[in-house]
């Protein structure tokens, strides 16, 4: 299985890219991994809030294959541990998908038409937190996953 995070927009911090970059070099131990971003959009102050997602939302869907199992980081999705999310990790890779992309979406969430593309959403945490430190916990928990089913000492209870 590969998995594929796509995102809006660049990550401007450049403290926050090198961890990101981090985690992403020890993922390839276990994993293929691919973070892709989409371009901001340009002259969001003319769009509408429900506009500018479902720009954002035709520019994921074309990020994603029939065959892909498409996963939003949404806050009304399913909240884990990381001993749960290693499990759900592992349920995905059993099933025989090929790839599973994580969405993280733009500052209004997502489109109807994402909506009914998914097959399902996590969500990290009842808080907000900036799309840019989403990226960084989300490759995090990623690696942290393949830790705990690797029975490796990254994770701790």
């Amino acid at each position: 299985m590969k998995i594929k995070l796509l995102a809006i927009g660049k990550t401007d911090d450049k403290n926050l890219q090198l961890l990101i970059s981090s985690y992403q070099a020890r993922l390839k131990h276990y994993i293929k991994f691919e973070l892709e971003l989409i371009p901001d959009l340009k002259n969001v102050k003319n769009l509408s809030e429900s506009e500018q997602k479902e720009k954002e939302g035709e520019l994921i869907l074309k990020k994603v294959n029939p065959a892909d199992q498409l996963i939003l980081l949404d806050e009304k999705g399913v909240m884990h541990t990381s001993r749960e999310f290693s499990n759900f990790m592992q349920k995905k890779m059993n099933s025989g998908i090929k790839q599973m992309v994580l969405v993280i979406g733009g500052p209004y969430g997502f489109s109807n038409a994402v909506y009914q593309k998914a097959q399902g959403k996590v969500s990290l945490s009842k808080m907000t937190f900036s799309h840019q430190m989403i990226r960084l916990f989300v490759v995090e928990q990623i690696y942290r996953a393949f830790t705990i089913l690797k029975n490796e000492p990254y994770h701790h209870e």
